[in-house]
């Protein structure tokens, strides 16, 4: 949720943060409409209240005699009082669901647009090239015995697999490569549900536009998640944080489900675009002065483990349009892929301000001359440092002519092979 003392002093501000995303801004004029009726059903209830109050201090002190008709007024004033307070309640949830619908308020230098409007801000590492035709990832790992669409299918059905094998091998040495460097930069590893309720699903902005992507259990009124990103944003709900020491860092493993609604025909071959897979997901809790720098702190990290597993890749600065209506500013590190010739995202960091802090009431106190001052909302970050999708790069990039793919030396000690070699 946006900050509604921005909405009501600088409204321009969030109508343009609206336009950057290619939405209405419309709903800005709407809010502030809502947010007028729903302060003058409070101000009409509270003096209502006050009245209600003094008059019984007055029904209190009466002579006997003049006490029934005062107790008869007493019961009408208390009624008024009553179907104001409602009156006051509806406005403030019209208001609630009106400024939930504004997205989160995109940081000066985002690009504006949609999705192909993206900044790049640098591409690092040599382009693979062979002298040899090279094989796509699922060849590769059909020759090394490392995934197994077909039986994922009769399991599971479509976009669901098996990693069997090294490949099975392979995405754990990448994730513990992954938890290894995430403890070493102080981030307490996390193993996260992935069944969360509505409230939390809600609170990190997940049931917006993206909502049909999200497996919804009807009987038990829970929700799958696609990313630990939500079960670590509501670890601390409804919290008062001591940031005192700075932030509080989090690693989350877990298995994610998405249902990848609206892909159909889209990267069908192999684990490109999947129902379930992995993925160690940071997650910080900072001052929202230091949010800028937490951000950057994120994208190194990434770019240091895609830099030590020899992989080619640029950086992005996110269209507005294509930012999700909880991230202020993201960035996505795209690998390429020597079969697709072209870059494609393996991974993406964001800084959410306060948006997702708001909605879920997680504050902090913090520290001022004189004393501690009001609580604040604190702002939250996230940025992916593994997910099996990173197996696709890896697999490609490495490969050699006779279908065996060299491992990167940095997860040779955690695979225990140099080679990974096709089955005989």
């Amino acid at each position: 949720m946006i900050d509604t003392q921005l909405l009501r002093d600088d409204p321009e501000q969030v109508r343009e943060s609206q336009r950057h995303r290619g939405e209405s801004a419309e709903v800005v004029d709407a809010a502030l409409r809502a947010d007028a009726v729903r302060r003058a059903a409070i101000t009409s209830f509270e003096t209502l209240r006050a009245e209600q109050n003094a008059f019984g201090r007055r029904v209190a002190t009466a002579p006997k005699e003049d006490k029934p008709a005062l107790v008869a007024r007493a019961q009408e004033l208390a009624g008024r009082v009553k179907a104001a307070q409602a009156e006051a309640s509806a406005a403030a949830d019209e208001f609630e669901r009106i400024v939930g619908t504004i997205e989160n308020i995109v940081l000066p230098g985002v690009p504006a647009g949609g999705e192909d409007a993206f900044t790049t801000l640098r591409e690092v590492g040599e382009l693979p090239s062979f002298p040899f035709e090279p094989l796509d990832h699922l060849a590769l790992g059909e020759r090394l015995g490392a995934i197994d669409m077909e039986r994922g299918a009769k399991v599971a059905g479509s976009r669901f697999y098996f990693l069997t094998g090294v490949g099975a091998r392979l995405e754990l040495a990448l994730m513990n490569l992954a938890l290894q460097r995430a403890v070493e930069a102080g981030l307490t590893p996390m193993i996260t549900p992935t069944l969360v309720r509505p409230e939390i699903m809600a609170g990190t902005g997940f049931l917006g536009q993206h909502a049909d992507e999200i497996y919804h259990l009807d009987g038990d009124d829970l929700y799958l998640t696609g990313t630990s990103e939500v079960a670590l944003a509501g670890y601390h709900q409804g919290e008062i944080l001591d940031l005192a020491r700075g932030p509080l860092r989090y690693a989350g493993w877990s298995t994610c489900y998405r249902r990848e609604a609206g892909s159909g025909g889209r990267d069908t071959r192999g684990i490109i675009r999947v129902h379930q897979f992995h993925k160690l997901e940071m997650f910080s809790f900072v001052d929202p002065a230091d949010a800028v720098a937490e951000h950057e702190r994120m994208l190194a990290m990434q770019e240091r483990m895609l830099n030590d597993l020899g992989l080619a890749y640029r950086v992005i600065d996110t269209a507005a349009g294509d930012l999700g209506s909880s991230a202020a500013r993201k960035f996505d590190l795209e690998a390429w892929v020597p079969t697709q010739g072209r870059y494609r995202e393996l991974t993406s960091t964001s800084n959410c301000t306060t948006y997702q802090a708001r909605r879920l009431r997680i504050r902090f106190r913090p520290e001022v001359e004189g004393g501690d001052g009001a609580t604040q909302p604190v702002a939250t970050l996230n940025g992916t440092l593994a997910t099996t999708r990173w197996l696709v790069a890896i697999l490609e990039t490495h490969q050699r002519a006779d279908g065996s793919v060299v491992v990167p030396e940095v997860l040779r000690p955690l695979l225990g092979l140099d080679l990974l070699e096709p089955l005989a």
